[in-house]
């Protein structure tokens, strides 16, 4: 397969508006599936680095508040009682490593998926390790291996450097759709509602660069 164009897709396991794209997004790849000369890559642009400190009270109703935003605008659903069943932190880092342990088996996409369904719909706490442990178990990941690999200084550093290319492709807040052509990078307006307008988008932007 001759790849000449890539499709950045910036993203956490933990950003709620991430969640409210997650219809469209699951639909765009499905158009863009069978385009020989297009290939589709994840990269963690994180949220919030890891802390054991309790989110405060003004983060929790700002939070609260943006999930409401997000079900409004796009549709998705939210189990809030994840903020009486939990001690919640402003801390998606461990999320983002899990994704990319579970890169290394392939199973990122599953991963993120998993991560998504145990927050929002499950009311589970992807900033504690242990549900992560549990969550690649589920996936068919060996659970001492993933505890430790997800530890690795190596995991960290790469973290660390898929936060900096998340930056130099130019994303401003997440979800971001970031389209390479030749070297050069365009950011994609994407719609929380509509896949058809999403692809135009990277329709025009391929016009445009040709």
């Amino acid at each position: 397969m001759h790849v000449t164009n890539r499709l950045y897709y910036c993203y956490d396991p933990m950003c709620s508006w991430c969640w409210g794209f997650k219809p469209v997004w699951d639909s765009l790849q499905e158009q863009l599936q069978n385009r020989s000369d297009m290939e589709i890559v994840y990269v963690l642009g994180g949220l919030a680095p890891e802390t054991d400190e309790p989110m405060g009270q003004g983060m929790r109703k700002q939070l609260q508040q943006t999930w409401r935003e997000v079900a409004a605008r796009t549709g998705v659903s939210f189990n809030h009682d994840f903020w009486t069943c939990n001690i919640p932190r402003r801390s998606t880092y461990p999320a983002c490593k899990a994704a990319l342990v579970a890169r290394e088996q392939g199973l990122e996409k599953a991963m993120y998926e998993a991560i998504q369904k145990c927050y929002y719909q499950q009311a589970g706490n992807p900033s504690d390790y242990e549900t992560l442990y549990s969550l690649a178990e589920s996936l068919g990941i060996d659970r001492p291996f993933f505890s430790n690999r997800i530890h690795d200084q190596e995991i960290e550093q790469a973290l660390h450097e898929e936060i900096m290319l998340a930056e130099r492709l130019g994303t401003h807040g997440l979800p971001g759709l970031i389209l390479e052509q030749g070297g050069q990078t365009v950011l994609i307006p994407h719609s929380y509602t509509d896949t058809q307008q999403t692809l135009q988008g990277i329709e025009q932007a391929l016009t445009m660069a040709r």
